[in-house]
């Protein structure tokens, strides 16, 4: 279950309510330790996947410990150790691991202080701690390195003390070095990809030739002959080759493809036809958010407009790796999954196994925002290992597995309808929209949700994917309710219930499709009515926050005086992530030639309490890039049978000469709790940059990407 539902829903509600995910992580053995050389050892449930986050809970830590940055060691997590956090996704790192470390840390102070004081003499409110050294007004010393002692943190968090207030100095909140960019820099071994063990087997696995094909017959004599081959395994419709080098492995498993026999059926939708396809099928039907007027309005003008988004790929720039080990029946992992509880739990499923029998190792991969192939290629490797009589083994997807075998970003299909009054105010919205759900990832269903399960001989069940509650953020329907004052407004979703193609948690999960139609709405209605698109969305805003974002990015990018140039627009794109995270606006700066080429965003964010800002500046930058290559680029191609965008080459994304000027103007406001930032700007850079594509060119393009040959289909409809 989700780690935000898991707290809003109250669990354990019998207890006291501690902040953010210590609720449900109580020990303070689970996060801290302190250690007689000097170090304070900080375990967090959350991990790095390149958004800095080790980074900025280290800054949390040594701020209220009141001990140097350099003090602080991060503890890779590690399911016998960590703390539960469930999955590092949604935004919600800071919101959720950092609220519990900043109070964890408070209370260890406190029992340090506490302890100190007793074996000074003296009384606690009249000692000060510098870098750790605990100082009487006497000048009498202790430290916590004097005082380490793990049973000092052996017990519950009581939630009584509070840590330090914003207005107090601590390293939260400034510029900090990162602390996991020395070694990518310098090309220091640190990344799963770089991971090697005593003893260890390369494996590769044999995909079907498409989603729901059957292996028919498999000649492995061939194969088991090449010189270096240990084993080729088959379980089902599941096959891979052992061997004992990586390069044995490659060739191995291309000799093996040669030798195989599928039977196929066409099983994919028509591409060309995705939005209606969508609209078409069978699917659980929801009112996710009405309300009712208190007095209908006269109703002056009413408009419609449908949009679109095509499944995405993760696109990961290095494919999924793990590694496995089988010691008996027990089993460890290394892997960069984003969840190591949860894959846990589907591994101890798969392998008829209690969970305590399973160790999963979290080693920092090269690059993922969402659920991608790192779960799927640890039960890869997992499922190999088991004949490799206790060897370890390793398995690295090829980049045609990660394009064509990792869970896609859900298409999505979305009408909007908008009823204005005579004085040109939206009194009445309606949102209608269509998708598969945005969450397959593991330890949430009666059955393993991972890829190679489904081929086995005796298959787990293909379940479809499901769509987070609405309380921890929503899936299809996140940023669907819209964050202006309208009178009236009912937002409906259609989960479908088939999957012909695997769809899961992509960065934003709904967000992005749905911010890039409200948005993009928003501004027809504006145009419509011949009313500039900012003002239009300040006259429905009540929200202070969301107000000062707009106000911000309008002012930073010189949105009233801008010179309009023959083939160049700007737009603007505005969303609070989740309607209860971050606020951010962007205005986008496009010029139209052979293709649309993004100048300048500009990005005004309001994340509360900033830990790190080079942190926020980073996610905010590394967002809007992203949004950027999805809007302008990314689509899943397929034919009635498999998909086919398996290459960079038939998927292409931003390329670095390509990507724009960005510029953030973060809103800081210490007084308030910190929300994260690394999913705020999708939705908005997309908005931004189909309102600034209309601005240039007088074209509406509905259908994402945005691509000239979309820009000339839309053209020629008029």
């Amino acid at each position: 279950m989700n780690l935000a539902y898991r707290l809003a829903a109250g669990q354990d509600s019998g207890a006291k309510r501690l902040p953010g995910s210590l609720h449900v992580n109580r020990r303070l053995s689970q996060w801290l330790r302190v250690r007689a050389d000097g170090v304070v050892e900080v375990t967090s449930g959350k991990v790095e996947i390149g958004q800095g986050i080790t980074t900025a809970l280290a800054q949390i830590a040594a701020g209220e410990l009141d001990v140097a940055l350099a003090r602080i060691r991060m503890v890779p997590a590690s399911t016998p150790r960590s703390p539960d956090e469930a999955v590092t996704s949604g935004s919600l790192s800071i919101q959720e691991s950092g609220t519990a470390l900043r109070h964890a840390c408070a209370e260890m102070r406190s029992i340090y202080l506490a302890s100190a004081a007793a074996s000074l003499g003296v009384e606690v409110d009249t000692l000060r701690i510098e870098d750790g050294e605990i100082i009487a007004a006497s000048g009498a010393r202790s430290s916590y390195w004097q005082l380490a002692d793990d049973t000092l943190l052996d017990r519950e968090a009581s939630g009584d003390v509070a840590p330090k207030a914003a207005t107090e100095p601590a390293l939260a909140g400034r510029a900090t070095p990162r602390l996991d960019l020395p070694d990518k820099i310098f090309g220091i071994p640190r990344f799963i990809q770089d991971l090697e063990l005593p003893g260890m087997l390369h494996a590769r696995v044999l995909r079907p030739a498409s989603p729901f094909a059957r292996l028919e017959k498999l000649d492995t004599s061939r194969t088991k002959q090449l010189p270096g081959v240990v084993d080729v395994v088959r379980d089902g419709n599941f096959a891979g080759v052992l061997a004992e080098r990586e390069e044995t492995a490659v060739k191995a498993l291309a000799r093996l493809a040669l030798d195989v026999q599928w039977n196929e059926t066409d099983a994919l939708p028509d591409s060309a036809t995705l939005p209606a396809w969508l609209k078409a099928q069978r699917a659980e039907t929801k009112v996710v958010d009405e309300r009712v007027a208190d007095t209908p309005a006269a109703v002056s003008r009413r408009l419609r407009a449908s949009y679109s988004r095509p499944y995405i790929a993760h696109a990961s720039l290095s494919p999924s790796c793990a590694l496995a080990q089988w010691n008996g029946n027990s089993l460890r992992v290394w892997t960069h999954s984003q969840g190591i509880y949860n894959l846990r739990t589907d591994l101890a499923l798969a392998f008829a196994l209690p969970p305590e029998h399973i160790i999963v190792e979290h080693v920092e991969g090269a690059g993922c925002y969402g659920h991608n192939g790192a779960d799927d290629v640890a039960f890869d490797a997992a499922l190999l290992a088991r004949s490799a009589n206790g060897r370890p083994v390793r398995v690295l997807w090829s980049r045609a597995d990660e394009l064509a075998w990792s869970p896609f970003g859900a298409a999505m299909a979305i009408e909007l309808e908008a009823d204005l009054d005579e004085a040109g105010s939206i009194v009445a919205w309606r949102h209608e929209l269509w998708s598969n759900g945005h969450s397959s990832r593991p330890g949430r269903a009666k059955a393993p949700a991972l890829l190679g399960a489904w081929h086995r001989e005796n298959p787990s069940e293909r379940l479809p994917a499901i769509n987070p509650p609405l309380v921890s953020g929503g899936g299809a329907d996140r940023n669907a309710v819209p964050p202006y004052d309208f009178p009236a407004r009912c937002i409906v979703n259609h989960r479908l219930l088939d999957m012909p193609l695997r769809t899961s948690a992509l960065r934003s999960l709904g967000a992005f499709a749905n911010v890039f139609a409200v948005e993009s709405f928003f501004d027809e209605l504006a145009r419509d009515g011949g009313e500039d698109p900012v003002g239009m969305r300040l006259r429905h805003l009540s929200d202070a926050r969301a107000r000062a974002v707009i106000e911000a990015v309008a002012s930073r990018a010189n949105w009233s005086g801008w010179q309009p140039q023959e083939g160049c627009g700007h737009g603007i794109g505005f969303a609070r992530y989740k309607n209860m995270g971050a606020w951010c606006a962007v205005v986008a700066e496009v010029e139209a030639g052979r293709e649309i080429r993004v100048r300048r965003l500009v990005v005004a964010v309001d994340v509360g309490r900033v830990v790190s800002p080079d942190g926020v500046a980073n996610q905010i930058e590394g967002g809007a890039v992203q949004a950027a290559s999805w809007t302008l680029k990314e689509a899943v191609r397929f034919d009635r049978r498999r998909v086919t965008s398996d290459s960079w080459e038939a998927y292409p994304i931003l390329r670095f000469s390509e990507i724009p000027s960005v510029e953030v103007v973060i809103l800081d406001r210490p007084e308030e709790p910190s929300t994260g930032a690394g999913e705020a700007a999708q939705g908005p850079v997309a908005a931004a940059i189909g309102n600034a594509v209309f601005d240039a060119l007088g074209v509406r393009v509905r259908d994402l990407p945005i691509t000239p040959e979309q820009i000339l289909a839309q053209d020629s409809k008029g």
